[in-house]
C-alpha cells in the first residue's frame, strides 16, 4: 500500500495531540509534517523544522492566516490537534483550502458537547446520570467537569453542596453527574467510511496527570469484547472517519458507563500504535479513500509517559571529536545517546574523528562494537599526551568522559566541550 507523499500540517502541533501525531509519521516515507500554532510557549517549533505561527481560532483573521499557511507549504491535509481547533475547522471546512482529517461536521458538533452526547445515547448506552439542580443531588459526592473539557482537565469530585455551589458561580458551563468509583477506560477506535469499525482497542487509564494518561495498558480479550459492542453501538448513531476514541469508567455495581467521545488522535494512543496501529498515517489513508488493513502485534505492552528534554542553543559546528573509552563505549556497552548524536552529525555533513588513549588494537576493537566505518579519522594518542595539542579547534566541538581533558581543551580553544550527561542539548528530533 502507498500513495504520493502528502504535505500534513499538524494544527496545533505543540498539544500532547499533536506531539502523538508527529512521533507517529514522523519517520513516514508518505508524508512531510508542518506545523502550525498560535504564538504562546510551546513544544511544536523543537521538534518541526517547518513550524508557522498564526492567531488562535477566536481571532478573526485566523482563516485567512491558515490559508496563507497553506498556500506558502502546498498543504494537502491538515490534521487537527485540540478539540476546539477540531470543530472550529469542521465548521469552517468550505473556507479552508485544504483537507481535514476528521469526521463530518455534524459528529464534531455533538462529540464536543458531554451533555449532547449523553442526550443522544441515553437510552442507547449507559451515561452518567447528571443533574440540572443541586437539590435534585440526593448523594454526595458527585462529579463536577465541564461540558466542553477533554479527558478530566479541569474536573473535580465534589462533597457537598456548599462546594458545589462556589464552583458553579465560577463557571456555568459545568456538568453535574455522579460519582463513578470504578476503573476508567480510553477505548482507541478506527473507522473507514465505507469498512464500518476496524479496530477497537480499550486500555486502563491508570495513572493520569493534567487529563493525560500517563501509564496506561491494554485490557483483556473479553472486556474489549464490551467495548467492541460499545464502539458499534457509537458507530451507529454517529459517523465517524478515521481515528477516534472515546472514554468509559465503571459504576459501583460493575457497569460500564461512557463518558465522552472524541473524533481525534489521542495523546496516548501510542500504546496500541507501537503494536502496529498508526492511527495517524491511517488516518491519511483513509481520507485519501484507500482500503487499509490492519495488523496487531499480541505481545503484552504498558506505556509509561513522562516529560522529555529539548533545547534551543547556538552551538555551531561541523567537526565532532570523541573519545571512546567510558564515553562512547560505557561500562562495556555502547552508548545509544552520543551514537544517536554521531548519526545526526553523519546527516548533517559533519567530520567524525576518534580522539582515544586507552586503546591498542584498535581495528579489532572498533570492529568489536561494529563501529569500523563510522569515523572519518582515528587518533590513538600515548598516554601522557594532551589531547589538546590534537584538536583543530575550527568550527569543532570535544565530547569525553574526562573533565581534566575538557578543561584543557577548552581553556586552550574556547571550543565547547561535552561529557555523556550533556549531549542530549546536541540532539535535534526536528524533522
Amino acid at each position: 500500500m502507498g500513495i504520493e507523499t502528502k504535505n500534513i500540517l499538524v494544527f496545533p502541533g505543540g498539544t500532547e495531540v499533536g506531539l502523538e501525531i508527529w512521533n507517529s509519521l514522523k519517520d513516514c516515507k508518505e508524508v512531510e509534517l508542518f506545523s502550525a500554532g498560535s504564538p504562546v510557549s510551546n513544544h511544536a517549533p523543537y521538534v518541526f523544522k517547518n513550524h508557522s505561527i498564526i492567531p488562535d481560532i477566536y481571532h478573526e483573521e485566523w482563516i485567512e492566516e491558515l490559508n496563507y499557511v497553506l498556500k506558502k507549504y502546498d498543504i494537502d491535509c491538515i490534521f487537527p490537534a485540540y478539540d476546539d481547533v477540531l470543530l472550529a475547522l469542521s465548521q469552517n471546512s468550505s473556507k479552508i483550502n485544504a483537507k481535514i482529517i476528521t469526521s463530518p461536521p455534524r459528529t464534531c458538533k455533538i462529540t464536543r458537547s458531554k451533555s449532547k452526547t449523553y442526550e443522544l445515547f441515553r437510552n442507547i448506552l449507559p451515561v452518567p446520570q447528571t443533574f440540572d439542580n443541586i437539590s435534585d443531588i440526593t448523594e454526595f459526592p458527585v462529579f463536577v467537569k465541564p461540558d466542553k473539557g477533554q479527558g478530566s482537565q479541569f474536573a473535580e469530585i465534589v462533597n457537598n453542596p456548599y462546594s458545589l455551589k462556589c464552583m458553579l458561580k465560577k463557571n456555568s458551563d459545568l456538568i453535574i453527574s455522579e460519582y463513578l468509583p470504578g476503573k476508567e477506560y480510553t477505548v482507541d477506535c478506527f473507522s473507514h467510511r465505507k469498512e464500518g469499525l476496524l479496530f477497537c482497542g480499550g486500555r486502563e487509564r491508570i495513572r493520569t496527570r493534567n487529563g493525560i494518561s500517563m501509564n496506561s495498558k491494554p485490557v483483556k480479550f473479553k472486556l474489549n469484547k464490551i467495548f467492541t459492542e460499545y464502539a458499534l453501538s457509537i458507530t451507529n448513531l454517529l459517523e465517524l472517519h478515521g481515528a477516534w476514541f472515546f472514554q468509559i469508567k465503571q459504576e459501583s455495581k460493575g457497569n460500564y458507563k461512557l463518558l465522552e467521545i472524541a473524533p481525534r488522535i489521542s495523546g496516548t494512543m501510542a500504546t496500541n500504535r507501537v503494536m502496529g496501529v498508526n492511527f495517524p498515517l491511517l488516518s491519511i489513508y483513509e481520507r485519501e479513500g484507500y482500503k487499509v488493513d490492519i495488523m496487531t502485534n499480541i505481545n503484552h505492552v504498558e506505556i509509561d509517559r513522562a516529560l522529555i528534554n529539548r533545547y534551543k542553543h547556538d552551538i555551531n559546528y561541523n567537526k565532532v571529536y570523541v573519545d571512546l573509552d567510558d564515553t562512547l563505549i560505557i561500562k562495556n556497552k555502547i552508548n545509544t545517546q552520543i551514537m544517536k548524536f554521531l548519526y545526526q552529525a553523519v546527516n548533517e555533513g559533519c567530520q567524525i574523528i576518534l580522539i582515544s588513549k586507552t586503546v591498542n588494537n584498535i581495528r579489532s576493537y572498533l570492529k568489536k562494537w561494529k563501529l569500523e566505518c563510522l569515523f572519518d579519522e582515528i587518533m590513538i594518542l600515548n598516554k601522557d599526551d594532551s589531547k589538546s595539542d590534537y584538536i583543530k579547534p575550527k568550527n569543532a566541538i570535544f565530547i569525553d568522559d574526562s573533565f581534566r581533558e575538557r578543561k584543557t581543551v577548552f581553556l586552550r580553544h574556547k571550543i565547547p566541550t561535552f561529557d555523556s550527561s550533556m549531549i542530549e542539548i546536541l540532539i535535534d528530533d526536528k524533522i
